[in-house]
């Protein structure tokens, strides 16, 4: 019964070794990370998911907000595509051909598929007010997809339903009673599906990160996520505790991008040739004409 165990044991870390995906370092971050591996496929995969998705969606008669998404959206992916070629991702901006859609939604929210297909709800632009506040909506959409989110969180997936396949010959070679097997397996699923929620609010986390960065490349003031957040607080009429969510808390949130304030400051400083002032989060500008299409090596 022991060696058949082993046996089973040995065979899942052959299975486990065998989908474990490509190793990737996360742009602005430098996290490293395992993506799924066939990148093509997913890419592909997701964009007749995105087709299909605008083929029954409502796109927006509001030609000034849609030209305004749109706008938008283009000077962040021209200022992203510029980073991503100056340090060392140059073979992966051809896997972006960004789109960005307005559509017919009274929710508040926005999302993105891989490969730069971004859409935007009507119900988000009351509470983002200003382009800026658009533009810290839209980096954190965009970090999404140029920190290949979906394809991590996918190739995790893969690893988990592996695990469960064959999970239950395992705990039956060991001589469990199917009592004890089933408890073990649900112990399992809940802790799958708490390390997929923290999972989510990390990536959420990073996304915040490197769309502060990304908007400030572009020449947002970054300083505006912290009043937009602060709205979307106020718009929200209830709230998850943290550990059960797979966003963090507004209030999380909120004191997460302060600390990642003073990096982003000094890409915006860059692209629009404005100076830091003593006192946090204000900025002074002097006379030099924004550069959209700037550098933005790593420092």
């Amino acid at each position: 019964m022991k060696k058949t165990t082993n046996l089973l044991l040995v065979i899942l870390a052959v299975i486990l070794a065998s989908c474990g995906g490509t190793s990737r370092t996360v742009p602005v971050t430098g996290r490293k990370q395992t993506v799924y591996s066939d990148n093509a496929t997913f890419l592909s995969q997701s964009l007749t998911e995105y087709q299909g998705y605008v083929k029954k969606a409502k796109l927006s008669t509001n030609a000034t907000n849609t030209a305004m998404v749109k706008r938008v959206g283009q000077r962040l992916a021209n200022a992203v595509e510029t980073y991503l070629t100056n340090n060392g991702y140059a073979d992966e901006v051809k896997n972006y051909n960004w789109e960005f859609n307005l559509v017919q939604e009274n929710q508040v929210n926005a999302f993105c598929m891989p490969g730069g297909k971004i859409v935007v709800y009507e119900g988000l632009l009351p509470v983002t007010q200003t382009e800026t506040a658009l533009a810290i909506v839209l980096g954190h959409e965009i970090a999404h997809a140029v920190a290949y989110h979906s394809s991590e969180q996918y190739q995790n997936e893969i690893k988990k339903q592996t695990i469960g396949q064959i999970g239950g010959a395992v705990l039956s070679a060991a001589g469990m009673g199917a009592n004890t097997a089933n408890t073990v397996a649900q112990l399992y699923g809940l802790g799958s599906q708490m390390a997929t929620l923290k999972y989510s609010r990390g990536h959420e986390t990073e996304a915040d990160h490197i769309g502060l960065i990304f908007a400030a490349m572009a020449g947002y003031d970054p300083n505006e996520a912290i009043t937009f957040w602060q709205r979307m607080a106020q718009s929200n009429s209830g709230s998850t505790p943290t550990w059960l969510s797979t966003h963090p808390s507004d209030a999380q949130r909120i004191a997460n991008i302060k600390k990642v304030l003073p990096e982003a400051l000094r890409y915006y400083n860059q692209s629009t040739g404005t100076t830091t002032t003593k006192k946090a989060g204000t900025t002074k500008k002097n006379a030099k004409t924004p550069k959209t299409s700037g550098t933005f090596h790593v420092k």
